[in-house]
């Protein structure tokens, strides 16, 4: 039987701030000591850049109704 030692809670902010890039990294750190949380951690990240990745296309596609006369290759 494997031993999994719990980790901190605190774990969670990393991918919440940093996206991603943060969820990797919380993953490769607890990938060990706490699956479970380390699995949630890069779904965490996954989730939040997907919903920026979204947000930034729907801001993409309106931005020409807010500034019709705004022509940055003109």
């Amino acid at each position: 039987m494997e031993h999994v030692k719990s980790r901190s809670h605190m774990w969670y902010l990393l991918p919440i701030l940093v996206g991603l890039i943060g969820g990797i990294i919380a993953y490769w750190v607890l990938r060990h000591d706490d699956p479970k949380k380390a699995k949630k951690c890069l779904y965490i990240g996954i989730a939040l850049a997907i919903v920026g990745i979204v947000i930034n296309i729907l801001i993409g596609t309106q931005i020409s109704d807010l500034a019709p006369d705004f022509n940055v290759n003109v």
